[in-house]
């Protein structure tokens, strides 16, 4: 078999059936092909020592080994560090959109398996208007009426509403508020009360796993939600973050605060408060000149990373408002969210995480937001509402 014959007779083996010619036809190029290819069978290892170079040039190109897939690779896309909400918000389902509805049914009634969140509905001088209302994860909203809360004051006689964000706990079964002098906790699955007597102007309340540390008047107390035992501890109820609720019990409890190149963030011992680390907030990650100058409002944890409300400095103004994450573990600026100066003062206090790493924010027009700091999306939850949501951890 010379060449000539052997290019007419691979030629002939890999040529396809047309699917546009008759059916006889195809079958009879079949046959061919299956008499052609056995004879080629015979020759080819004595062409591949022979004419190697010949058959590799008229050989199709050979494709991957079965069972061993090519698969593309995908890089994964994040956002910049500093990011802008969108002109305008998108609104998808969400279960917490449901806090805008009245309550059809009283706690005392109806309690909860779990709630989602509580509101605060406010008047025009921010004052609490109507009762507390409580979303539970069947959809319902309860009215909370088996406590009557008076506002929370200072020794100066400011007033605030009892529900602010961190008094539900993290697995939506308890609630507490502060006031003067005690502390309430709210069994929702039972829609019972207990009252802890403390001293002191008491004004804010974190969950921190089993116990609940509530601030004011200069000092913070620990409560023990099973046993009610209260005692003392060295942290500071403004500027303590959420603990994360999958950190377990013993994990470290995180402050920031400060101001400006004074920022800090401080670790310390989950049970007695005991300092173990101090670090400088740094903006190094954020283009010139973004800073951040004052945090307020609640922080919270989520893994390594701290959420919180921010007055900034951005490319145009100094005193923007802003959302900054931060590395819990070296106080790094990680992500800036840049709202501007054109809201009112305050306006958008970090609410929580969800469990897809997105952080919840009040955000004007919406009454609540979620913004994921590694895409940069950012979508409404529920539309602007006269009043204070409270998440479950």
């Amino acid at each position: 078999m010379n060449e000539q014959d052997l290019r007419r007779l691979l030629t002939v083996s890999v040529e396809d059936v047309l699917p546009s010619q008759p059916a006889s036809a195809g079958w009879d190029r079949a046959r061919r092909t299956r008499r052609t290819r056995r004879t080629v069978g015979a020759v080819v290892m004595a062409v591949a020592l022979v004419g190697g170079g010949t058959v590799a040039a008229l050989r199709p190109p050979a494709s991957p080994p079965p069972g061993h897939p090519v698969t593309p690779t995908v890089e994964a896309t994040h956002a910049g560090p500093v990011q802008h909400p969108p002109a305008e918000l998108t609104y998808p389902p969400d279960p917490l959109s449901r806090l805008g509805d009245q309550a059809t049914v009283r706690l005392s009634e109806r309690p909860v398996q779990r709630a989602l969140a509580l509101y605060q509905p406010l008047d025009d001088q921010y004052r609490a208007d109507g009762p507390v209302r409580v979303l539970g994860d069947d959809g319902v909203v309860r009215s909370l009426d088996v406590v009557t809360l008076a506002p929370t004051r200072d020794r100066d006689g400011n007033e605030a509403p009892a529900v602010k964000p961190g008094v539900l706990s993290p697995d939506g079964r308890w609630a507490a508020f502060a006031q003067t002098n005690e502390l309430v906790m709210v069994d929702l699955t039972k829609a019972g009360v207990r009252r802890v007597p403390l001293d002191g102007y008491l004004e804010l309340v974190v969950w921190a796993n089993d116990r609940v540390l509530v601030g004011g008047d200069g000092r913070t107390y620990a409560v023990q939600r099973d046993t009610e035992a209260a005692s003392t501890i060295d942290v500071s109820a403004w500027d303590l973050a959420v603990p994360d609720p999958e950190a377990g019990r013993e994990a470290a409890l995180i402050e920031t605060g400060g101001q400006r190149d004074g920022l800090t963030l401080r670790s310390r011992t989950a049970r007695e408060g005991a300092l173990r680390s101090e670090e400088r907030v740094t903006g190094e990650l954020l283009p010139a000149p973004y800073q951040v100058n004052e945090f307020y409002g609640r922080g919270w944890l989520h893994g390594d990373r701290v959420a919180r409300a921010a007055w900034i400095t951005n490319d145009r103004i100094d005193g923007a408002e802003g959302v900054a994450v931060l590395d819990a573990r070296t106080g790094a600026v990680a992500h800036v969210l840049d709202l501007g100066r054109d809201r009112a003062k305050g306006c958008c206090e970090v609410l929580g995480w969800d469990k897809q790493g997105a952080v919840l924010l009040r955000l004007e027009p919406a009454g609540l937001a979620r913004w994921h700091p590694e895409t940069g999306e950012i979508t409404g939850v529920l539309r602007d509402r006269a009043g204070i949501v409270a998440l479950a951890g």
